[in-house]
């Protein structure tokens, strides 16, 4: 008899993970990299290469293409850097829906507007790729392995300092990407309301969702 796989005793499986991927025409991790340097700032750029490192990683313990993984990674901020009135320029060029919340706060459009980019300037056509950038800071309802991946990535990277209970999560992603979801969208919601910034709906309708399906 073979030896058990002590991993599936401790380790939950996400849920929703992918049947298959088109990994081929994905684009050259390392031009992106040289493009997310030239158009970021240092400390985005740090940033940048954190999260594809993290979801990277996860994707390994997860069994995820890695590639695929990086990518998302690495575009995930890609449009966090224009500035307000380009983000929302782009929005009304390409017929992208913005919520009141987002023309109050158009920072919030970074994600929609980085897919939009990954797609029409970078190449990239794979739409599990272009949801996770889209959704990686309000996560969504539903969500697939990969848009997990980038969400918590995100939150977890090296060079986050300072996000609440940020250890806790960090060994969590590992063992149950759902928790860690879960506990990075909690953390997220209590955060806010501590401030005066406005919630995007998204946000909370993601966490209701992830608390029903525990």
């Amino acid at each position: 008899m073979g030896k058990k796989d002590v991993r599936k005793k401790k380790d939950k499986e996400p849920k929703n993970k992918p049947k298959s991927f088109e990994a081929d025409t994905l684009p050259d991790i390392r031009e992106l990299s040289k493009c997310m340097e030239e158009c970021q700032t240092p400390k985005r750029y740090y940033h940048t290469l954190g999260v594809a490192f993290t979801a990277a990683s996860l994707a390994m313990k997860y069994d995820y293409p890695i590639k695929n993984a990086q990518i998302a990674g690495l575009l995930h901020d890609c449009a966090k850097c224009l500035p307000d009135d380009r983000q929302l320029e782009l929005c009304e060029k390409y017929n992208l829906q913005v919520s009141d919340v987002e023309l109050r706060n158009p920072f919030l459009l970074h994600g929609k507007v980085g897919s939009l980019l990954a797609q029409v300037k970078y190449g990239v056509a794979d739409e599990d790729i272009l949801n996770a950038i889209t959704y990686h800071t309000t996560g969504r309802p539903g969500m697939s392995l990969l848009e997990k991946i980038i969400f918590t990535a995100d939150y977890i990277e090296p060079g986050r300092k300072e996000a609440p209970h940020l250890e806790k999560v960090r060994r969590l992603a590992f063992t149950d990407l759902d928790q860690a979801v879960v506990k990075i969208l909690k953390d997220t919601l209590s955060y806010l309301a501590e401030g005066d910034g406005e919630i995007d709906p998204m946000t909370n309708k993601t966490y209701e969702y992830y608390c029903k399906e525990e």
